[in-house]
C-alpha cells in the first residue's frame, strides 16, 4: 500500500514543476513538520498490530511536502486484512488540491466495484472499492490542505467509516506549522 503513497508523492512533485514559472519568487506556504503529523496515526485497534509510523518531508520540483504513513495488519496469513494510513500535506500545491478533489463529485458503479463521493465530518472525500481485488479506498481533504488515505485489504468497505473515526481529523484541521 506503500505505493499508492510513493505514487501520488511523486505525482504530486511533477505537476508541481510546471506549475511555477522560471525565476518566479515561491510565495506557497510551507509544510509541516512530519513530526506533528505522526501521532494523528493512530494505534492499532484491539487485534491488529501497526507497523512503526515513518514520515518524511521532501522538495520535488521546488515544492515541499509532508508525507506520512503507517501500515495495519491482522494476522500474517496473504489473505489477512490490511490497511494503511497516509496523510499528505499539499498545502504548497493549491492547484493539485483543486484538480484532485473537484474530481470526487463522479459516481460511478459496475459489477466490479464502485466509486462515489462522501462528506464527513464536513470534509470531502472520495469512497472507491474493487470487488475482484478485495480493495477499498478512502480519501479525505481536511483543512484543504492535507489528503488522508485510507487502503484497506481483505475488508468490507464499511470498514472505512470506523478507520476514518480513528483518525482525529478535528486535531489534524488545526496543524499549520
Amino acid at each position: 500500500m506503500k505505493t499508492a503513497a510513493c505514487a501520488l508523492t511523486l505525482w504530486l512533485g511533477f505537476a508541481a514543476i510546471g506549475l511555477r514559472a522560471q525565476n518566479e519568487p515561491n510565495l506557497i506556504p510551507d509544510v509541516v513538520d512530519p513530526a506533528k503529523l505522526i501521532p494523528i496515526l493512530p494505534e492499532a485497534p484491539a487485534g491488529w498490530a501497526a507497523e512503526k509510523a515513518e514520515g518524511s518531508s521532501d522538495d520535488v520540483g521546488g515544492f515541499k511536502i509532508t508525507n506520512v504513513h503507517r501500515d495495519y495488519h491482522k494476522g500474517e496469513a496473504a489473505d489477512a486484512p490490511r490497511a494503511s494510513i497516509t496523510i499528505l500535506d499539499s498545502v504548497a500545491n493549491p492547484d493539485y488540491v483543486e484538480a484532485t478533489s473537484g474530481a470526487w463529485s463522479q459516481a460511478s458503479e459496475t459489477p466490479e466495484g464502485y466509486g462515489k463521493p462522501v462528506t464527513l465530518d464536513g470534509n470531502p472525500g472520495r469512497e472507491d472499492y474493487d470487488k475482484e481485488r478485495k480493495q477499498a479506498s478512502l480519501w479525505v481533504m481536511v483543512a484543504k490542505r492535507y489528503f488522508v488515505t485510507i487502503e484497506l485489504q481483505n475488508q468490507d468497505p464499511k470498514e472505512l467509516q470506523e478507520w476514518i473515526k480513528r483518525v482525529d481529523l478535528k486535531k489534524l484541521a488545526e496543524i499549520k506549522k
